[in-house]
């Protein structure tokens, strides 16, 4: 299981407006950064939609959370 205060840095670090959600393009960007730079516009939403289970189209920190302690 993911360490929670871990996961909160890394969310923040991700979540680049600070607004408190995760969009695709946030998504998208933190992976380009970590070297991943084939991953697509759709490949990013179907990743954030995967684990976005109230359908805003975005991840809070509880879907972040949720999705990297069931690991």
């Amino acid at each position: 299981m993911a360490d929670i205060e871990e996961a909160r840095a890394q969310f923040q670090r991700i979540d680049t407006d600070g607004d408190g959600f995760i969009t695709a393009a946030e998504f998208k960007k933190a992976l380009a950064q970590g070297g991943d730079w084939n991953v697509t516009d759709s490949v990013a939403e179907a990743i954030i939609a995967a684990r976005d289970t109230d359908q805003d189209k975005t991840l809070s920190f509880d879907e972040f959370w949720a999705h990297l302690s069931k690991a």
